[in-house]
């Protein structure tokens, strides 16, 4: 506890690589959760101990796929309510995963735990630069309260700039979900 302030903690943990299960890094973090504030995103420091697989030339395969699409992207349910996820969209999953992480960091307090479950829906959005955009509709689990909560995000990604997201906002909940 600080004082005033809010309470940190020290973490030590190992980072698996998505891509690669063998390939691991020990990650050391320190994270600030502010007093009283919610809005104010946790302070995050981290340090790591080697480096995970280098994802460039899969990242250039799906970059040029996508930019060679006729018509934009547009898919459902990712994965689906068996837990498949069709090879071609492992990479719009990739893609939400770490722009998810953007937003649950966010988002977190101490007293929530929030996981991306699903894509309910992802459009790419044509544009005129050499950015990939895409509308995602997602739904986060927070673990604690076990609420499912549909959110909105719009994303950004270019294999040499990585993934931003330049807006978020959590959605109504539909009586069926």
């Amino acid at each position: 506890d600080i004082d005033d302030v809010g309470r940190k903690y020290h973490l030590e943990l190992v980072l698996e690589d998505v891509l690669d299960k063998d390939g691991t890094v020990n990650c050391t973090a320190e994270v600030l959760y502010h007093l009283g504030n919610k809005n104010i995103a946790p302070d995050v420091h981290f340090t790591t101990e080697g480096e995970l697989k280098n994802t460039d030339e899969a990242d250039n395969v799906f970059y040029n796929r996508i930019k060679s699409l006729e018509k934009e992207l547009v898919a459902e349910n990712i994965p689906d309510s068996h837990g498949n996820v069709p090879p071609e969209m492992e990479p719009i999953r990739l893609l939400a995963w770490a722009a998810a992480g953007y937003v649950i960091w966010q988002n977190s307090t101490e007293n929530t735990k929030f996981q991306l479950a699903q894509i309910k829906h992802v459009k790419q959005v044509k544009r005129s630069d050499e950015y990939l955009e895409f509308d995602y509709t997602i739904l986060l689990h927070e673990m604690v309260s076990q609420e499912i909560i549909p959110w909105q995000m719009t994303v950004l990604w270019h294999p040499q700039h990585g993934v931003q997201v330049t807006q978020d906002s959590p959605q109504p909940k539909h009586p069926s979900e």
